[in-house]
């Protein structure tokens, strides 16, 4: 039985997940009424980071998804499902 090794495989997420992660973050901050440099001060990160997350460069840590949902006030899986700004939208 062969071994299935991932030191060929990419540990970076999919672009999708990444994209949708990105446009919800953003939806969710601007509906919240909320600049880049606030959300960062709320999550103790840095308003740079909170740029390139929503432009989808930068890869999350879940720690880091808590975080972010905590402070715009919904789920994690509402910041990774595709338009649930729909579907849960911060009260």
């Amino acid at each position: 039985m062969s071994k299935n090794t991932t030191k060929d495989k990419s540990r970076k997420p999919g672009r999708d997940i990444t994209q949708i992660l990105a446009d919800n973050m953003r939806t969710f901050r601007k509906i919240n009424k909320l600049s880049q440099e606030s959300l960062a001060e709320m999550c103790n990160l840095h308003r740079t980071y909170i740029g390139a997350v929503e432009r989808g460069e930068r890869n999350v840590t879940l720690s880091t998804l808590e975080l972010v949902a905590g402070a715009l006030g919904v789920s994690v899986p509402a910041l990774l499902t595709p338009k649930s700004i729909q579907n849960d939208t911060p009260t």
